[in-house]
């Protein structure tokens, strides 16, 4: 059976013309899937503010087998985070609380209830310690708890720091704030977020987990590299607020494609939602309010990523390119969804590095071995270069590149501008090390500079 879903035909065909290579970057997924063995994984791209491309890849089902298509929900752990935080944002707007709101206000008798705001526990800065630090399913997990129950446990301890002074990742804040939410609003949660977010975009998948529903991926895990097994959910709230919600990665895109239009909320709201947040001596958090704050090769990006059992998530926007990546899995032993969204962010946003041209390595390979010798071919260097070679540094590369033995290869490394010139970088593999070659090439095919280097 095909890696790629026969729902890409239904699917893929009837999306916007796009620049990004689909044919050569699925390629790429379904080896990567094959050598990290997951049972499947699923994706989908925006690509100028528009849905692009969406594929799944694999077994939603090992057994009986069932092959993942772009309607299979996945668990989409913490990213549901963003949707919680975007529901009390909607209730700020309405006046009915605010962010700087103290804890106290809706639940006075929790551990400092007074000196936590709302803001704090939507950024991970209040202090309540991690109900949920483990990244495998515990006994305790399998029966169903309430958020209550989690509060009393948890949100009564000894704070872990001082409000706002570090940052320390704490799924209790999360059920603590949509525990706010539910109070002020005097709906449950997921069903806000139905009708006031799934709904309007058409996110029909979205929803929490559905205990049975046919479409939903079965959640497997893995010890060391053994392969997938089968593994247990958490129970009913143990991630209410947190982590709870499941919906396919298409769906996931059309909130993205909206969070880059910002089109379910007010300008202030957006600001709220992604100002990263200092802490009191200054420093940096990398976070806003269910958003990690970062950058991918200077490009500006805000991500967050989401685990719980059987299940791992990679959701990442790029405001500045209007573009954004959802990549799901349903195996939480390995990390395959990480290097897939990166794979596909490359190829979506990053200029694509030529490959090198065997005739200018086999050139480079025969310079390595003159200077082997202490010798070069003074032609194929401009007079800067050949400056550089005095009879001292030949006698240098001479005496110390022979105590590596035999030259094994020189292997292209990639190559950009600089100074009018073509900056090329190789790695040239002796027997007893391995050495980098920094080189620069004019325009008339020179070597400017030919660097060995350690």
């Amino acid at each position: 059976m095909s890696f790629r879903s026969l729902a890409l035909l239904l699917f893929c065909t009837t999306l916007p013309a796009q620049r990004l290579d689909t044919d050569k970057l699925a390629a790429k997924i379904a080896e990567s899937l094959k050598k990290a063995g997951a049972p499947s994984v699923s994706v989908a791209v925006v690509e100028d503010g528009k849905l692009v491309y969406a594929d799944a890849f694999g077994m939603a089902d090992l057994g009986p087998p069932r092959a993942a298509t772009v309607q299979t929900r996945y668990a989409i752990g913490s990213v549901s985070k963003e949707f919680t935080a975007a529901a009390i944002l909607m209730l700020q707007e309405q006046g009915k609380l605010s962010l700087d709101d103290k804890v106290s206000k809706y639940f006075p008798n929790l551990r400092r209830a007074s000196e936590i705001t709302i803001r704090q526990l939507l950024s991970h800065t209040s202090g309540y310690e991690d109900y949920a630090p483990q990244d495998y399913i515990i006994p305790e997990w399998t029966e169903p708890i309430s958020p209550a129950a989690i509060l009393d446990r948890w949100a009564m301890k000894p704070l872990n720091f001082d409000p706002g002074t570090k940052w320390q990742y704490s799924n209790t804040g999360y059920v603590l704030a949509a525990s706010i939410f539910e109070k002020v609003s005097g709906q449950p949660l997921v069903a806000y977020l139905k009708a006031h977010i799934f709904e309007p975009l058409g996110m029909a998948s979205a929803d929490d987990w559905r205990i049975g529903d046919p479409t939903n991926a079965v959640a497997y895990t893995r010890f060391a590299v053994g392969p997938p097994r089968a593994v247990k959910r958490e129970a009913g709230h143990w991630y209410f607020g947190a982590g709870e919600l499941a919906m396919t990665p298409t769906d996931l895109a059309k909130w993205d494609i909206a969070f880059l239009e910002k089109k379910l909320l007010s300008a202030r709201s957006y600001d709220d939602f992604t100002r990263e947040i200092i802490l009191a001596n200054g420093n940096r958090t990398h976070y806003a309010l269910g958003l990690s704050v970062g950058e991918m090769s200077n490009i500006p990006m805000l991500s967050h990523n989401g685990e719980v059992s059987g299940f791992l998530t990679s959701n990442m926007i790029f405001p500045t390119r209007n573009a954004a990546i959802a990549v799901v899995s349903n195996e939480d032993g390995i990390n395959l969804v990480g290097p897939v969204a990166r794979q596909i962010a490359s190829a979506l946003l990053l200029p694509e590095i030529p490959e090198g041209k065997p005739k200018d390595t086999a050139q480079v390979r025969k310079v390595v071995e003159g200077l082997r010798e202490g010798k070069i071919e003074r032609a194929l260097f401009t007079s800067n270069a050949n400056a550089y070679f005095t009879p001292e540094a030949l006698g240098d590369l001479k005496a110390s590149l022979a105590k590596l033995g035999r030259l094994k290869g020189v292997t292209y490394g990639s190559e950009n501008l600089r100074g009018g010139m073509t900056h090329r970088s190789y790695r040239a593999e002796f027997e007893k090390k391995t050495l980098n070659l920094n080189i620069y090439v004019t325009a008339d095919g020179k070597f400017e500079q030919f660097m060995v280097e350690e």
